[in-house]
């Protein structure tokens, strides 16, 4: 299933936030870990994460620190910051009521029609 540029948009900055609440994370494993939370739906590229996690940084949503792999290869790690908590809460309060909204709709869309007095 392919998703969406619209809904991929909208939902990078919490599922970062969100993954990176988890733990410290370098790039790649960002990539993988949305891949298995959205069970391989989301596929996303180091140039759709990259500009997404400069910004994170220049919003002081995340801090980068340089650090080694354990094959020694340099990797620049990522952390969720106070800021970034912060806004991550805020998101998490928008998308639940977004959710909610969709949830009634979609509920109410595979109710079959009432039927009105006096109309049948």
């Amino acid at each position: 299933m392919r998703i969406d540029k619209d809904l991929v948009a909208a939902s990078a900055t919490p599922l970062v936030l969100g993954i990176l609440s988890e733990g410290d994370l370098y790039g790649y494993a960002i990539i993988k870990r949305v891949s298995e939370l959205s069970g391989g739906g989301m596929q996303w590229t180091d140039g759709m994460l990259y500009p997404l996690l400069h910004r994170l940084e220049r919003l002081g949503y995340v801090s980068s620190s340089w650090g080694m792999s354990e094959a020694g290869r340099r990797r620049k790690h990522y952390a969720i910051t106070p800021t970034g908590r912060n806004a991550l809460a805020d998101r998490q309060e928008q998308w639940t009521v977004v959710a909610d909204a969709l949830r009634q709709v979609w509920q109410s869309a595979q109710q079959p029609p009432a039927v009105i007095e006096g109309w049948a």
